[in-house]
């Protein structure tokens, strides 16, 4: 019984899995764990196919970075999951030692770096997120990791929204705070105040960019034509139709650009407009150099399954 329950506690799976190995092991605890991680990788491997929606984001900070890693799960109930939770943790913190970036982001880290990311234990992310896969006989997906660095002086704000347990929650938000003179006492109190409502900003209205300039010009272009088109098709003017979808991009640049939203603690004042406000306070030029968003399962359909089929997939495991 001991010797079943220290595989059952290194490895996380089932009971019946872990004596079952063990037996067919000849009860030797080390052969038998490497045995169940076989099994298990194996396992994750047939899985992969399989549609993974839900799970967790974790967040973790450090020497002035912070870092957002999701990772997904086919199941709600597997994401509520001790040993699920924290490899999500585990991630995070791992996270924060990378800065291989994707080609073309600012923030997004590059996939193979953040798979061979390594953890506490040693152990790379990749093999983790596979052996949890194996365990819980689900399909368990690193998705993505971001990572901000605050400049000198700067700082980072973080929120996590539907937070299930410290770092842990299904929506987080980054933003790095600069500023122009270093900040102490109150007034590094206010600046890091001040990151963290930006941080829930950045969940509750969403941004796209930073500010205009940051808007891709086939974007742009794409909604001015569909603007456009509205006017035309309400029976405008074909003369006052250009300054129409001009006033109608005004309104697109404060819903997508983070500097041109209503600020959510006070709608009267946009973003910029607080920023200024902050600055004008401590006597320091405050800026936004970069943020992150990340929302589990953001751009991936769920999966509408047959009751039938998916009762016969579970009887045929």
């Amino acid at each position: 019984m001991a010797l079943i329950k220290e595989l059952r506690e290194r490895t996380g799976s089932p009971i019946g899995d872990v004596k079952k190995c063990l037996e067919s092991c000849g009860w030797d605890l080390e052969a038998a764990t490497a045995e169940l991680r076989k099994r298990g990788l194996a396992a994750a491997s047939k899985k992969a196919s399989r549609h993974a929606a839900e799970g967790l984001v974790g967040v973790a900070q450090g020497d002035g970075a912070a870092a957002v890693v999701e990772i997904n799960s086919e199941t709600d109930f597997v994401a509520r999951n001790d040993q699920f939770r924290s490899l999500v943790s585990s991630a995070a913190a791992a996270a924060l030692g990378v800065t291989a970036l994707r080609p073309g982001s600012s923030a997004e880290l590059e996939e193979a770096a953040l798979g061979a990311a390594q953890l506490a234990d040693g152990s790379a992310l990749g093999d983790a997120v596979a052996n949890v896969a194996g365990s819980v006989r689900e399909n368990v997906r690193l998705r993505r990791g971001f990572r901000l660095a605050a400049a000198p002086g700067g700082l980072i704000g973080c929120y996590l929204h539907q937070s299930v347990a410290p770092g842990l929650g299904r929506i987080a938000g980054l933003v790095a705070l600069e500023s122009s003179k270093p900040l102490a006492g109150d007034a590094a109190a206010t600046a890091q105040e001040l990151a963290h409502k930006l941080a829930m900003q950045v969940v509750g209205a969403g941004p796209k960019y930073l500010d205009r300039s940051a808007v891709p010009s086939e974007a742009l272009q794409a909604e001015a034509a569909v603007l456009r088109e509205q006017a035309l098709k309400s029976g405008k003017p074909e003369k006052i139709v250009d300054k129409i979808v001009a006033g109608r991009l005004d309104k697109f640049y404060g819903e997508v650009c983070l500097l041109e939203q209503a600020f959510i603690m006070d709608s009267d004042h946009k973003v910029q407009d607080v920023l200024k406000q902050n600055s004008k306070q401590l006597g320091s030029d405050l800026s936004i150099s970069g943020f992150v968003r990340v929302q589990v399962g953001e751009g991936l359909e769920a999966e509408a399954k047959d009751f039938a089929a998916e009762v016969a997939e579970l009887a045929g495991q």
